[in-house]
């Protein structure tokens, strides 16, 4: 099989991160381009991997217009993912990966997916930490029922991201380009709650903005009931002062306790039904987003192989990304929430042609 040439839609931190994976996967992948309206930052990611011949554009359509180009990362502000893929999709056959948040709106995602079926496009959405050892081997000790029947699982994330964290850039901090606490620094635990324990049934949650000059919330409590019976609790916040405290999910089962924490739910904490397993199941990430990308593109890599998908589906995705509303839901409506309609928030993801405009690439 020929190399997948990849081209990039963002020049970032991620997709520094991108491009340090693909450099170990170079017999497969091939890096051909980078786009950002930023052309520093196309320079800069240049100048550090001179022997990729990367090229540069500040605008996706001439990229793609001009590179040979099997798939395309968008790698841009969360609120800009659904607009670009959609772009892409109406205008050019090539295949997509989303990175976290796929989007923010649930009808967004579901057009995403609609239109890509009809095109014949493949969507790969990023979910890193899935495919953390800790968090592989805790799926299956769940699903053999190493733990019992589980009855109580939490979530904690205490982070500090003070002012200076969202003055950054425009759209950080904001309900349409960005989400709070819960959208930006705890998908990926949302998403493992499902993910390792099951559909969740509802949800009744607080939100409150405590320690930053934003629109959204940096802090969030909620309550769950999953549909296998158990109940959980979700504890969310960047306003911790004056540093990164905690990022943990565990589950409290008939048999026995499990819990995930490190900087990207990469390390096994507990395991009570073998002690030994922790050290075995545990990995040291240098930088927060792991070592899950690999795999990632290992699975795009095996899809193209033999045409079996690994990667997250799109009802997997999308049940994801309504968990996610659902606590927007619930807190604008201060009412537990019950899912399975594709909820969606009022708020998240919402219109901001200003923001928008400073993102957005001209055709």
């Amino acid at each position: 099989m020929k190399k997948k040439r990849i081209a990039f839609i963002g020049a970032g931190r991620v997709t520094k991160h991108h491009i340090n994976i693909l450099k170990k996967l170079h017999k497969f992948f091939k890096i051909v381009a980078i786009c950002d309206l930023i052309e520093s930052k196309c320079d800069e990611i240049i100048y550090e991997n001179k022997n990729l011949k990367i090229r540069k554009y500040k605008d996706y359509n001439e990229m793609i217009a001009k590179c040979e180009v099997d798939l395309v990362a968008i790698l841009t502000p969360s609120g800009m993912h659904y607009e670009h893929a959609l772009d892409i999709i109406k205008n050019h056959k090539i295949d997509l990966i989303l990175e976290k948040p796929p989007a923010l709106r649930v009808k967004n995602l579901e057009r995403i997916y609609k239109l890509s079926k009809l095109k014949k496009i493949n969507i790969f959405p990023v979910f890193q930490n899935r495919y953390n050892r800790a968090v592989k081997f805790l799926k299956r000790s769940i699903s053999q029922g190493r733990l019992g029947k589980i009855n109580i699982c939490s979530v904690r994330v205490r982070w500090c991201r003070p002012q200076r964290y969202y003055d950054m850039s425009d759209w950080r901090g904001t309900f349409s380009h960005d989400g709070g606490a819960l959208t930006n620094q705890g998908i990926h635990h949302i998403d493992l709650l499902r993910y390792l324990n099951g559909e969740v049934k509802s949800v009744k949650a607080i939100m409150r903005t405590l320690g930053s000059k934003i629109e959204v919330e940096d802090t969030a409590l909620a309550n769950l009931t999953f549909k296998n019976g158990s109940i959980g609790n979700l504890e969310i916040t960047t306003a911790a002062r004056p540093d990164d405290f905690e990022a943990s999910i565990s589950f409290l089962g008939s048999k026995g306790m499990a819990q995930l924490g490190g900087i990207a739910v990469n390390n096994l904490e507990i395991f009570t039904p073998n002690s030994k397993m922790c050290k075995k199941y545990s990995e040291k990430f240098p930088i927060v987003y792991g070592f899950g990308h690999r795999e990632l593109y290992q699975k795009i890599l095996r899809f193209y192989k033999n045409k079996k998908n690994e990667v997250v589906k799109k009802s997997d995705c999308l049940k994801t990304l309504e968990l996610l509303n659902s606590f927007y839901v619930s807190s604008e409506t201060n009412k537990e929430i019950f899912l399975g309609k594709y909820l969606q928030s009022k708020n998240l993801g919402k219109k901001n042609e200003k923001i928008s405009k400073l993102y957005r690439y001209k055709k």
